[in-house]
């Protein structure tokens, strides 16, 4: 399909048709700054919540919840790089999709986490993290920026939140009073941690990614390019041992940048600046 078609209308309507021709695309296959807020203002906003009402937490509730799961992922689990020059390149990056996204009005807070392993995950509140071997693997700014719009769709759809829901009902730990701000701590972290998200909610993140990447001005080849790498090698990452199958992934990528990509989004790609930012990691 041409692209002069996604010249027309407004940035609603070229959503619109990106999720409708994506959503054909998958068809066809068969179908990561606020301040912490402290435990006594979250148990004041949020003392305890009913099973069916986490997905409809305000962005404030959201946000207090999502900056305790850091709290306790960064104590408990993972260590952030200590490369303040580092840090805040990933950060720009992830800002500058922010305004395209489909949830522009959280904060979000992009970490870099020191691992070896290729992944990047996300959890609720506007919290997204990235691997130093995430970092090393990637070639340019425009597959981060891909990876990041992965993450950062994630959270405009709530996914971690619907996981939430979704262990609550099945341990039956939710009773006559609700939730409280310990359990849901408890349950979100465990999220984070071992709970894997849906291939359909692996897809629709990779629409989102797609779509706020190209919108950023980022060349959208960067999300597809960066999934054919990690494919290419003998050991799968850990972004796709919970993830939908790699090569249907990848080649559904390559069908929307044949597409659907924006004429106009080019950045990115300069190999010798990215390398430069990244050589800490080299």
């Amino acid at each position: 399909m041409s692209n002069a078609v996604f010249r027309w209308g407004n940035r609603w309507q070229r959503r619109l048709a990106y999720g409708v021709m994506a959503f054909v695309m998958t068809l066809s296959f068969g179908a990561f700054v606020p301040r912490p807020a402290s435990a006594g203002w979250l148990d004041i906003i949020l003392p305890t919540i009913q099973v069916f009402q986490i997905t409809n937490m305000s962005n404030e509730q959201e946000v207090n919840l999502g900056s305790q799961v850091n709290r306790q992922l960064l104590s408990q689990s993972f260590r952030l790089y200590r490369d303040e020059a580092l840090t805040s390149y990933v950060d720009q990056i992830g800002q500058s999709l922010i305004p395209h996204s489909d949830r522009p009005d959280i904060p979000y807070v992009f970490q870099v986490v020191e691992d070896d392993s290729i992944n990047a995950f996300a959890t609720m509140g506007g919290y997204v993290y990235i691997t130093t071997g995430l970092l090393a693997a990637a070639d340019n700014e425009a597959e981060v920026a891909g990876v990041l719009g992965h993450e950062v769709g994630h959270i405009a759809e709530k996914h971690a939140l619907d996981q939430m829901r979704d262990v609550a009902i099945a341990q039956g730990v939710a009773g006559a009073f609700g939730l409280s701000r310990n359990q849901m701590v408890g349950i979100a972290v465990d999220v984070a941690l071992t709970l894997p998200n849906s291939r359909k909610d692996e897809l629709v993140a990779d629409d989102h990614g797609f779509i706020t990447m190209g919108e950023a001005g980022y060349d959208q080849t960067g999300m597809a390019t960066l999934m054919q790498k990690l494919d290419s090698g003998n050991n799968p990452p850990a972004m796709f041992s919970t993830h939908p199958n790699p090569k249907d992934r990848v080649a559904r990528l390559e069908r929307m940048d044949s597409d659907l990509a924006l004429p106009a989004a080019t950045s990115g790609t300069d190999t010798v600046a990215y390398s430069s930012r990244v050589a800490s990691l080299r």
